[in-house]
């Protein structure tokens, strides 16, 4: 026995060793409790922490990529605007060369005019055929400067025309680029060419299993038990077995010819209620849908706000928001390991306790039997009791009254008997008589 001290009336009582390991027990179960959620809330808000640092070094690396390609981008617009600007110079240049080229024909026709001019006026005198056939030269003269000036300008616009179609050919050489850089940016190196985004994410993560994920488990999800299935299922454990982390995947995309445009967010219930089914951790949606949404381009977007540890990302950052979601799930795997052994624990006492109640309620049921049977028998035997206590009154009675007729025997003589019958009484003299004289008695 152990004397308990109350800690507010501070009156001692006796408890027996059972009571005592029953209030120990009790005590050591709600401490042993409250560490477990300790170790569990640390456990989780260090992996939350981890989760948000991850996003954050990934948000970072993708800007800082985003950064580069918007720099490339301005690079090549600056490139685009230099060769624009070189082509306006080439024009101007070539336009002011044929210029020139021209007002110094024009000036060259000027002066051979004035020349004509002057000619005619100082030959005036001189035979009317003479100068006719000079006029007829100059004339030939001027025509040809004429068509010398007609090639020029021909070849001024054969040259602008050249390299005008020249710069737009790079113009547009440069618009397609910079068309593709800005694809780029929301699809990046994404090949959906011949394949579903389901066979590529696939494939994607094939290529990498052996090397990144070696005891991890993908594949798709054929159990529609429930009613209702995603569409891949990751699982990946330690050497021990203890699973790192778990998570369920749906894949969505659409065709540009669809008329009717899906909204990521119709899909994120039912990808909830998946995650709840199969015992996952984390959902994942991997979309193409609103290809024109800032929001979704950007990268990974937790949608916690609606559905917790649910993310949506684009095929690009599938194999991103693995790793970050493993690497995050790491940091608590010691936990996870630790809780393990604990609940393992638990139910090895459990089972003894379970064990210990199924002793306990055997030898109950035996014990019950046993005193059923025992007052069944203490009854019989008072009854057995009741009865020869009867019977001992019945001989007791029949003592008495053969006791009674013992001394009733007793009291019985021959006197007695022949009192008032003078026959036997005559019969007994003469017998007593007999004896007296010597005769023995006849036994006729």
């Amino acid at each position: 026995m152990n004397d308990i001290v109350c800690p507010n009336c501070h009156k001692a009582f006796k408890v027996d060793e059972a009571g005592y390991a029953d209030i120990l027990k009790q005590v050591r179960d709600k401490d042993f409790e409250n560490e477990i959620r300790t170790r569990l809330e640390i456990a989780e808000r260090e992996k939350r922490t981890a989760v948000e640092l991850a996003k954050a070094q990934l948000t970072n690396v993708l800007q800082g990529s985003l950064s580069a390609k918007e720099t490339e981008i301005s690079e090549l617009r600056s490139k685009i605007d230099s060769i624009e600007l070189e082509r306006q110079l080439a024009v101007t240049m070539a336009t002011r060369d044929l210029e020139s080229e021209r007002d110094k024909l024009a000036n060259e026709i000027q002066q051979l005019k004035k020349e004509m001019q002057s000619t005619v006026a100082l030959t005036q005198a001189k035979h009317q055929s003479d100068l006719q056939q000079s006029a007829s030269e100059k004339d030939r003269q001027i025509q040809e400067l004429k068509g010398a000036v007609r090639e020029l300008e021909l070849s001024k616009s054969l040259a602008e025309k050249a390299l005008t179609d020249k710069y737009q050919i790079q113009i547009k050489d440069r618009d397609d680029m910079i068309e593709r850089l800005r694809d780029l940016k929301t699809k990046l190196s994404t090949k959906m060419v011949g394949e579903t985004l389901e066979q590529h994410c696939e494939i994607e993560f094939n290529r990498i299993r052996a090397t990144a994920f070696p005891r991890a488990y993908f594949e798709k999800d054929n159990d529609s038990r429930t009613g209702s299935k995603g569409d891949y299922i990751f699982r990946d454990t330690d050497e021990s077995g203890t699973e790192i982390v778990s998570i369920m995947f749906e894949m969505k995309n659409e065709s540009d010819l669809t008329a009717t445009k899906k909204r990521n967010e119709d899909f994120l219930k039912e990808l909830d209620k998946d995650r709840s089914e199969k015992g996952c951790e984390y959902a994942v949606l991997v979309s193409l849908l609103e290809p024109e949404s800032e929001l979704y381009n950007t990268g990974i977007v937790d949608v916690f706000h609606r559905f917790p540890k649910m993310y949506v990302v684009r095929p690009q950052f599938f194999l991103q928001i693995i790793t970050l979601l493993r690497n995050a799930a790491m940091n608590s795997l010691k936990y996870k390991s630790e809780l393990a052994l604990v609940k393992a624990q638990n139910i090895d006492i459990t089972r003894f306790e379970d064990d210990l109640d199924a002793f306990k309620d055997a030898f109950q049921k035996n014990y019950d039997l046993a005193s059923r049977r025992f007052k069944s028998a203490i009854e019989e035997i008072d009854k057995s009791i009741d009865h020869l206590q009867k019977t001992k009154d019945a001989l007791l009675g029949t003592d008495r009254n053969l006791r009674l007729a013992n001394d009733k025997a007793q009291d019985v003589t021959i006197k007695k008997l022949t009192k008032g019958n003078p026959t036997m009484s005559a019969k007994f003299a003469e017998v007593k008589s007999r004896s007296v004289d010597g005769e023995a008695p006849s036994t006729e």
